[in-house]
């Protein structure tokens, strides 16, 4: 059974892995396959925790020549939930999506990885229980994703999508879809279910008419 924390359980220092194009969100699931040597030695100490989180984020673009990279002030921390190592070496983790937070100081330190001191308030309903959407129409929102899918040349198990929980839909198709980092950081900003989905389809929409199809979805 996958931990449940609740406020005071959240560390206020955890890691921070910035994966572009990588969406983790509240109480969905994210594999990943880590090879790079700071990184492992993030996942060997995350292992030795209590909470064994780690913070995904978003780098920020930058043009080139301009700087040190940022990172975007919101991600998600998950709880590592699936462990294996390879043969070669690699780590294939999965980590459960337990709650946005807000980005703080970088630590000084020794690691070879960053740690973030971060902030979990405004966040309190990513511990709760999973999100409804009273205003999610399943048949529109399904036609305007087998549009984009056709266009994208992307295919699905449509049973199984016409079967899943609102909250487990919109937030797997978050991740999933082939959006733009930043396309991705809206939806992880996003403050509610209905305000994910309506983001969600605006972005399939927007990909659709730039794909060359000018009528808008309704």
């Amino acid at each position: 059974m996958t931990r449940k924390f609740s406020l005071p359980d959240l560390p206020d220092v955890i890691p921070v892995f910035p994966l572009p194009g990588a969406l983790l969100l509240p109480r969905a699931r994210l594999p990943l396959n880590i090879f790079e040597p700071r990184y492992l030695a993030m996942l060997d100490d995350t292992l030795k925790t209590d909470h064994r989180l780690i913070g995904m984020i978003q780098p920020v673009a930058m043009p080139e020549g301009r700087g040190e990279s940022r990172l975007q002030q919101i991600g998600c921390a998950g709880r590592l939930t699936s462990f294996q190592e390879t043969e070669d070496g690699r780590y294939l983790i999965t980590l459960h999506g337990v709650s946005r937070f807000r980005l703080g100081e970088i630590q000084d330190g020794f690691s070879p990885y960053l740690r973030a001191s971060v902030s979990w308030t405004s966040f309190e309903r990513d511990l709760g229980r999973p999100e409804h959407d009273e205003g999610f129409d399943r048949e529109a929102f399904l036609a305007v994703l087998a549009r984009f899918f056709a266009t994208a040349q992307l295919n699905s198990d449509w049973n199984s999508l016409r079967r899943a929980d609102a909250e487990l839909l919109v937030n797997s198709l978050s991740m999933l879809c082939p959006f733009d980092p930043e396309e991705k950081q809206a939806l992880l900003e996003a403050p509610t279910l209905a305000n994910r989905r309506e983001t969600l389809v605006m972005l399939m929409e927007f990909a659709l008419r730039s794909g060359g199809d000018g009528e808008a979805v309704q």
